[in-house]
Order: C-alpha cells, then structure tokens, then sequence
C-alpha cells in the first residue's frame, strides 16, 4: 500500500480524501508525521498555495506530499472570496464590520460576511474551485477540479463543512462548458459519499487517482 502525507490537519477534509482514495492508499495527516507547525500559504492563487504547502512538507519531512487550496470565487463579488475563503471574515471592507473580532478559519463568520456582501443580489452565481499539488519521487503535479453552482440565502443542512450550508451546486458534466441541472440540495443537505461524487475536492482528487494508478 502506497502511503502519501495530505498536507492537512483538517479532520473534514482528511476523511472526504481517504474516502475518494480508497484502501489502495495510506494517507496521513500533518499531525500523524509530527508537523505541528503552520504551513505557509503566501501567494495570491490556489495553484502557488497549494504547490507551496506540498513542498514544504516534502522537503522537511521527506514524504512524497499532496496539499491542497481549494477558493469559493462569487460572480458577482468579482471573484470573492477566492484564494482568501478560509479567512474571508477577518478582511476589512466597506459594509463589514466585523473583521477586526473574527478569528481565521470561522466558517460561521465567513458565511455571514458571505450573505451579508451578497444582499438581495440577483445574480448568485458562484463556483468551487480545488487545486492539488503532488510530489511523488521528487516530481511535481497539480490537478484542478471545478464545480459551479448558486449561493443560497440562507443556510441548509447541517453536515459538509465552510461555505457547503449556502452552495448549491449544479449536477453537471465537468467536461461540459454549459451547467446541466440545478440541484435542490446544498452540499450540507447531501451525504459524504453524494457530495464526493460531484464536488470540486472529490474532481481533483479522482484526476490525482487516475494518476497515481497508472504511475
């Protein structure tokens, strides 16, 4: 069994990957190799954040490595919150007040600012966007996974994590330019397995798969 480190402490994405992943692979996590320290995440797009991550890990711990960045980017908020979703709370902008009180990663806060910046905007139209990185035998790969869909206004469902209470995706063909179906069920409403199946973390991680099967 090939063992992999997923740049991660997050508990919620730890599971949703071992689960795309299977029992062919043995991944761990940050803490399982003893990295307790922050990982730096210091450029402005999904694709350098997420190499930066999987190199330092690699390069430190000596693991062939995959991280990921994964950015919510709003159509009518000019692509917000983007590559700055995880802490799009704590950034200070006209009509939030809050920033200076919400702490980074309050999925809670992010989704109320979210909301807030929205308003009674018609156009709702949004999409998910995860990039993964790998290095494997001292090579580097990234595979991009997409889903579109529409921010509700307001909360649904209790399980997923971050923005999934307000995302409504559509159920669609990913090589497909044109959005087919739009579901009735945000990603909270559906189950791990459901959510997997059509999401932008499970696209990516299903192309990182069909690469490290033939590899």
């Amino acid at each position: 069994m090939q063992t992999l480190v997923f740049a991660t402490n997050n508990a919620h994405k730890l599971s949703e990957v071992r689960e795309i992943l299977g029992k062919n692979f043995r991944v761990l996590s940050l803490s399982d190799i003893d990295c307790r320290e922050e990982l730096p995440e210091t450029h402005d797009t999904l694709e350098e954040n997420s190499m930066e991550k999987a190199v330092y890990v690699s390069q430190r711990y000596g693991y062939d490595c995959f991280a990921d960045d994964t950015g919510l980017e709003v159509d009518a908020l000019g692509g917000k919150p983007g590559v700055y979703s995880a802490r799009y709370a704590t950034m200070a902008e006209e009509g939030w007040t809050d920033a200076a009180s919400c702490s980074s990663h309050d999925a809670e806060a992010n989704m109320r600012k979210l909301l807030l910046m929205l308003g009674d905007e018609k156009n709702r139209a949004a999409q998910f966007k995860t990039v993964v990185s790998l290095i494997m035998n001292g090579k580097t790969y990234q595979f991009t996974g997409i889903v579109r869909g529409v921010i509700t206004t307001e909360r649904h469902g209790g399980e997923g994590f971050g923005y999934d209470p307000v995302f409504r995706p559509y159920q669609e063909d990913p090589d497909e330019a044109t959005p087919v179906t739009l579901l009735d069920r945000t990603f909270a409403e559906m189950t791990s397995e459901e959510k997997n199946n059509i999401s932008h973390r499970g696209r990516a991680m299903q192309k990182l798969v069909g690469f490290l099967s033939q590899n």
